[in-house]
Protein backbone atom coordinates (compact mmCIF):
# COMPACT_ATOMS: atom_id res chain seq x y z
CA UNK A 1 0.00 0.00 0.00
CA UNK A 2 2.86 2.00 0.71
CA UNK A 3 3.75 2.69 -3.37
CA UNK A 4 -0.40 3.61 -4.06
CA UNK A 5 -0.39 5.77 -1.26
CA UNK A 6 3.04 7.56 -2.41
CA UNK A 7 1.80 7.98 -5.91
CA UNK A 8 -1.45 9.22 -4.43
CA UNK A 9 0.05 11.93 -2.99
CA UNK A 10 1.93 12.48 -6.34
CA UNK A 11 0.40 12.90 -9.73
CA UNK A 12 -1.63 10.38 -10.81
CA UNK A 13 -4.14 9.28 -7.58
CA UNK A 14 -5.06 6.21 -8.79
CA UNK A 15 -4.22 2.26 -7.11
CA UNK A 16 -1.32 0.15 -9.09
CA UNK A 17 -2.93 -3.22 -8.96
CA UNK A 18 -1.73 -5.49 -12.11
CA UNK A 19 0.75 -8.11 -12.51
CA UNK A 20 4.45 -6.89 -13.60
CA UNK A 21 5.74 -8.01 -17.03
CA UNK A 22 8.60 -10.26 -15.73
CA UNK A 23 7.82 -12.08 -12.98
CA UNK A 24 9.90 -10.45 -10.08
CA UNK A 25 12.40 -9.21 -12.55
CA UNK A 26 14.22 -5.79 -10.98
CA UNK A 27 17.99 -5.12 -11.37
CA UNK A 28 19.27 -1.64 -10.33
CA UNK A 29 18.22 1.60 -12.13
CA UNK A 30 17.69 5.11 -12.58
CA UNK A 31 19.23 6.98 -9.63
CA UNK A 32 20.26 3.75 -8.22
CA UNK A 33 16.93 2.70 -7.59
CA UNK A 34 15.19 -1.00 -8.73
CA UNK A 35 12.63 -0.98 -10.90
CA UNK A 36 9.82 -3.21 -11.94
CA UNK A 37 7.93 -3.05 -15.15
CA UNK A 38 4.90 -3.22 -16.50
CA UNK A 39 3.31 -3.32 -19.66
CA UNK A 40 -0.78 -1.82 -19.04
CA UNK A 41 -1.42 1.90 -18.70
CA UNK A 42 -4.92 1.40 -17.08
CA UNK A 43 -3.44 2.87 -13.96
CA UNK A 44 -2.56 6.07 -15.62
CA UNK A 45 -5.59 7.70 -17.07
CA UNK A 46 -4.25 10.75 -17.93
CA UNK A 47 -1.27 9.80 -20.05
CA UNK A 48 -3.47 7.25 -21.76
CA UNK A 49 -5.60 10.44 -23.13
CA UNK A 50 -2.44 12.50 -23.67
CA UNK A 51 -1.77 9.43 -25.61
CA UNK A 52 -4.63 9.72 -27.79
CA UNK A 53 -4.97 13.36 -27.89
CA UNK A 54 -1.26 14.51 -28.39
CA UNK A 55 -1.48 15.35 -32.53
CA UNK A 56 -5.20 17.10 -31.53
CA UNK A 57 -4.90 20.22 -34.36
CA UNK A 58 -4.46 23.61 -31.99
CA UNK A 59 -6.35 26.14 -33.87
CA UNK A 60 -5.79 29.17 -34.94
CA UNK A 61 -3.16 31.84 -33.65
CA UNK A 62 -4.94 34.06 -31.31
CA UNK A 63 -3.57 37.67 -31.48
CA UNK A 64 -2.46 39.45 -28.76
CA UNK A 65 -1.14 36.81 -26.78
CA UNK A 66 2.91 36.16 -26.70
CA UNK A 67 2.45 31.99 -27.31
CA UNK A 68 0.18 32.75 -29.93
CA UNK A 69 1.85 30.71 -32.78
CA UNK A 70 4.31 28.94 -30.29
CA UNK A 71 2.58 25.47 -31.87
CA UNK A 72 3.48 26.20 -35.53
CA UNK A 73 7.25 27.64 -34.53
CA UNK A 74 7.47 24.42 -32.97
CA UNK A 75 6.56 22.43 -35.73
CA UNK A 76 9.09 24.51 -37.70
CA UNK A 77 11.75 23.82 -34.98
CA UNK A 78 11.22 20.08 -35.08
CA UNK A 79 12.17 20.77 -38.69
CA UNK A 80 15.32 22.68 -38.60
CA UNK A 81 16.65 20.20 -35.78
CA UNK A 82 15.86 17.14 -37.96
CA UNK A 83 19.14 16.72 -38.98
CA UNK A 84 21.20 18.09 -36.11
CA UNK A 85 23.52 15.70 -34.45
CA UNK A 86 21.50 13.57 -31.31
CA UNK A 87 23.47 15.34 -28.42
CA UNK A 88 22.46 18.74 -29.85
CA UNK A 89 18.74 18.09 -30.20
CA UNK A 90 18.77 16.99 -27.05
CA UNK A 91 19.96 20.21 -26.00
CA UNK A 92 18.28 22.17 -27.78
CA UNK A 93 14.65 20.75 -26.98
CA UNK A 94 15.60 21.06 -23.05
CA UNK A 95 16.58 24.95 -23.35
CA UNK A 96 13.32 25.26 -25.80
CA UNK A 97 11.06 24.51 -23.77
CA UNK A 98 12.59 25.53 -20.11
CA UNK A 99 11.79 28.90 -21.80
CA UNK A 100 7.98 28.71 -21.64
CA UNK A 101 6.76 29.96 -18.25
CA UNK A 102 5.96 28.00 -15.03
CA UNK A 103 2.27 27.67 -14.33
CA UNK A 104 0.44 25.34 -11.53
CA UNK A 105 -2.54 23.36 -12.56
CA UNK A 106 -4.75 25.21 -10.00
CA UNK A 107 -3.78 28.48 -11.34
CA UNK A 108 -3.86 27.32 -14.97
CA UNK A 109 -6.58 24.86 -15.01
CA UNK A 110 -8.84 24.93 -11.92
CA UNK A 111 -7.85 21.17 -10.42
CA UNK A 112 -5.33 19.90 -9.02
CA UNK A 113 -3.58 17.44 -11.50
CA UNK A 114 -4.08 18.25 -15.59
CA UNK A 115 -1.60 16.23 -17.71
CA UNK A 116 -1.69 18.98 -20.93
CA UNK A 117 -0.96 18.10 -24.74
CA UNK A 118 1.91 19.98 -26.64
CA UNK A 119 -1.03 22.25 -27.86
CA UNK A 120 -1.99 23.34 -24.57
CA UNK A 121 1.34 23.49 -23.13
CA UNK A 122 2.30 25.98 -26.09
CA UNK A 123 -1.83 28.02 -25.40
CA UNK A 124 -1.12 28.11 -21.54
CA UNK A 125 1.78 27.22 -20.46
CA UNK A 126 2.37 24.22 -17.78
CA UNK A 127 4.00 22.51 -14.59
CA UNK A 128 6.67 20.50 -14.33
CA UNK A 129 5.20 17.38 -15.65
CA UNK A 130 3.94 19.52 -19.26
CA UNK A 131 7.81 20.16 -19.70
CA UNK A 132 8.43 16.66 -19.15
CA UNK A 133 5.62 16.05 -21.89
CA UNK A 134 6.08 18.39 -24.87
CA UNK A 135 9.92 17.32 -24.38
CA UNK A 136 8.87 13.54 -25.13
CA UNK A 137 7.29 14.45 -28.01
CA UNK A 138 9.23 16.32 -29.46
CA UNK A 139 11.58 14.04 -29.46
CA UNK A 140 9.52 11.42 -30.73
CA UNK A 141 8.82 13.23 -33.52
CA UNK A 142 12.78 14.08 -34.28
CA UNK A 143 12.67 10.08 -34.58
CA UNK A 144 14.08 9.21 -31.27
CA UNK A 145 12.50 5.68 -29.91
CA UNK A 146 9.55 5.66 -27.07
CA UNK A 147 11.48 2.22 -25.61
CA UNK A 148 14.59 4.98 -25.18
CA UNK A 149 12.70 7.72 -22.97
CA UNK A 150 10.27 7.42 -19.82
CA UNK A 151 8.63 10.19 -17.64
CA UNK A 152 9.77 10.15 -14.62
CA UNK A 153 7.51 11.02 -11.52
CA UNK A 154 9.44 11.70 -8.67
CA UNK A 155 10.02 13.42 -5.13
CA UNK A 156 12.99 16.09 -4.92
CA UNK A 157 14.22 15.49 -1.57
CA UNK A 158 15.86 18.58 -1.33
CA UNK A 159 12.92 21.00 -2.11
CA UNK A 160 10.09 18.82 -0.56
CA UNK A 161 7.80 18.15 -3.56
CA UNK A 162 6.72 16.01 -6.35
CA UNK A 163 8.36 16.85 -9.91
CA UNK A 164 8.60 15.49 -12.92
CA UNK A 165 11.31 15.21 -15.58
CA UNK A 166 12.07 13.30 -18.59
CA UNK A 167 14.83 10.78 -18.87
CA UNK A 168 16.36 9.62 -22.49
CA UNK A 169 18.57 6.50 -22.61
CA UNK A 170 21.32 7.47 -25.15
CA UNK A 171 24.81 6.35 -25.69
CA UNK A 172 24.79 3.54 -22.69
CA UNK A 173 23.70 7.13 -20.21
CA UNK A 174 20.35 7.97 -18.60
CA UNK A 175 19.99 11.70 -19.88
CA UNK A 176 17.80 14.15 -18.22
CA UNK A 177 16.32 16.86 -19.61
CA UNK A 178 14.37 19.05 -16.62
CA UNK A 179 12.54 22.27 -16.57
CA UNK A 180 14.42 23.13 -13.17
CA UNK A 181 18.03 22.56 -14.86
CA UNK A 182 19.49 24.07 -17.61
CA UNK A 183 21.67 21.85 -18.79
CA UNK A 184 20.88 18.28 -20.24
CA UNK A 185 22.76 15.93 -17.20
CA UNK A 186 23.30 12.03 -16.31
CA UNK A 187 21.50 10.75 -14.13
CA UNK A 188 24.29 9.95 -12.43
CA UNK A 189 25.16 13.32 -11.62
CA UNK A 190 21.61 14.08 -9.44
CA UNK A 191 22.08 12.99 -5.70
CA UNK A 192 18.20 14.12 -4.13
CA UNK A 193 15.57 12.96 -6.62
CA UNK A 194 13.86 9.66 -5.33
CA UNK A 195 11.83 8.08 -8.55
CA UNK A 196 8.67 6.25 -7.86
CA UNK A 197 7.26 5.72 -11.35
CA UNK A 198 7.86 6.44 -15.04
CA UNK A 199 6.16 5.81 -18.06
CA UNK A 200 5.96 5.61 -22.15
CA UNK A 201 4.07 4.61 -24.80
CA UNK A 202 4.98 0.87 -23.84
CA UNK A 203 4.65 0.26 -20.14
CA UNK A 204 5.28 1.87 -17.13
CA UNK A 205 8.15 1.14 -14.16
CA UNK A 206 7.68 1.31 -10.54
CA UNK A 207 11.08 2.26 -8.61
CA UNK A 208 11.69 1.72 -5.38
CA UNK A 209 15.17 1.69 -3.13
CA UNK A 210 17.30 -1.57 -3.26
Amino acid sequence: MKIVKAISVLIVGCCILVTPVVSDAEAAGLFGYRETPYDDLKPFPKWRKVLETYQDEPGDCVSGKYNRCAHQKWLQLIEEWRLLPKEEQLYRVNRHMNLFRYILDPVNWGIRDYWEIPKEFFARFGDCEDYAIVKYFTLRALGWSADDMKIVVLQDMNLGIAHAILVVHHDGKDLVLDNQIGQVVEATRIRHYRPIYSVNEVGWWRHRAK
